[in-house]
């Protein structure tokens, strides 16, 4: 049995999904701080994925410390049963190794993914209203405009402004061309 831990953010705290995993029989536990909206830069899940074989067991406390997207649990999971691993939830009833535990785990999946989209939409309603009240103002300018146009005038070319600016050269293009950086 492995178990795979994961938080989203810097300040939340792995040690009770360790403990829980420990205690399920884990030997192994990878943990990891990543969004689980994607696969992208879960490097531990990646190592876990590589190294489970068949007859070994997956378990992690939550469905949702796996996937946050009904795709990608879909697609762990279609990986995990080709090579013979079962998947297996602390704290939910799933076990793929029962049709029931598959079952339940479709739907953990769509919950999941629902509420992972609810938590979007309440944020952009959020910076929606900030906005409205004026308090919202994104993030700060980072690019001095009056200095890349100002090398640009000197001759310099954009690959050269970017490079000493520290910016892309494709904010160099737009702010010669005159939009907004």
């Amino acid at each position: 049995m492995y178990g795979y831990a994961r938080v989203s953010s810097i300040d939340q705290d792995l040690s009770i999904q360790r403990a829980a995993l420990k205690a399920a029989g884990c030997t192994v536990i990878r943990a990891e701080r990543a969004s689980g909206t994607s696969r992208k830069g879960r490097s531990e899940l990646a190592i876990m994925m590589e190294f489970l074989r068949q007859g070994d067991i997956l378990v992690v406390t939550r469905i949702d410390r796996l996937a946050r997207s009904l795709r990608d649990l879909q697609n762990i999971v279609h990986e995990l049963m080709e090579r013979g691993v079962h998947l297996k939830a602390t704290e939910q009833p799933i076990d793929t190794s029962s049709p029931a535990g598959k079952a339940f785990l479709g739907m953990l999946g769509v919950f999941a993914e629902f509420e992972t989209n609810l938590r979007r939409e309440r944020q952009m309603e959020g910076i929606q209203a900030a906005k409205a009240r004026g308090v919202y103002k994104g993030r700060p300018r980072s690019i001095d405009v009056s200095e890349v146009r100002r090398l640009l005038d000197e001759g310099l070319g954009a690959s050269a402004v970017a490079k000493h600016l520290r910016i892309g050269r494709a904010s160099v293009y737009r702010l010669a061309r005159g939009e907004p950086s």
